[in-house]
């Protein structure tokens, strides 16, 4: 949620050019003025236009300090970037700067968490393979459009992810991986999973072998969870409503 920037008045900061009024010694309906200007020398200007600058850019840097602010800048950043493929390197730069400063308000112990529970949309990952694999890579993205990324984690040490895929343009299915959580400390995870699932059309069969996965949670709450990998790829997990 943007915080409110507080309106300043500067044209205070400046000063005025006094005025002083002068009586004519002959008579006269009108009075004479004339205005003195003020003269400052250039270091007490340079000093007063900097306090005005500071105090216009002060609120800016307060805008993005509270953990609401941070999530609303970092889904706005990753949102409607088929989970980050669309970034550029600079975005995705961005991304992991503001990652970095969200998690400094995690909690403490996040595995201990019973926040970490519940369902999950995978909404960006730094490296598309991570969630999906081949799937996701750039062929398979060729043929098989991603429709939705969940990750559900049930108490007290169940992990389904599923990545729901359009085939060639009119073949709905699913890609499934049903796995075992274990704390490995009181930010990291380990996840071992069975052989993927995949559900095309009326076809239902499993193919490939056990994996394993070690995740980091650097961030928890009500509405998101960031995760990093054991080889840096950065997730971002919206809970879903």
């Amino acid at each position: 949620m943007a915080a409110a920037a507080s309106s300043l008045t500067i044209a205070s900061s400046f000063s005025e050019p006094r005025t002083q009024i002068l009586h004519s010694s002959k008579r006269s309906n009108l009075p004479l003025q004339y205005n003195i200007p003020y003269k400052a020398d250039s270091r007490s200007r340079s000093r007063r236009l900097g306090l005005v600058v500071s105090s216009v850019s002060a609120p800016n840097v307060e805008l993005r300090t509270g953990p609401d602010d941070l999530i609303s800048t970092l889904l706005s950043k990753v949102a409607n970037s088929d989970g980050g493929v669309t970034l550029s390197p600079e975005q995705h730069k961005e991304v992991a700067q503001v990652a970095g400063e969200l998690q400094k308000y995690c909690v403490k112990e996040p595995v201990k968490n019973p926040l970490i529970f519940g369902d999950w949309e995978v909404v960006y990952c730094s490296r598309p393979t991570s969630p999906g694999g081949g799937y996701r890579s750039v062929i398979g993205r060729l043929f098989f459009k991603t429709k939705e990324m969940i990750q559900a984690i049930d108490s007290p040490d169940i992990v389904r992810n599923k990545v729901s895929i359009n085939a060639f343009g009119f073949l709905d299915g699913d890609v499934s991986l049903t796995g075992k959580l274990k704390a490995l400390d009181s930010e990291w995870v380990q996840v071992i999973f069975e052989p993927p699932e995949i559900k095309v059309g009326s076809l239902e069969f499993k193919y490939g072998f056990e994996s394993e996965v070690k995740l980091r949670i650097t961030y928890v709450d009500e509405k998101l969870r960031l995760g990093l990998g054991s080889k840096g790829s950065l997730f971002v997990f919206r809970r879903r409503q």
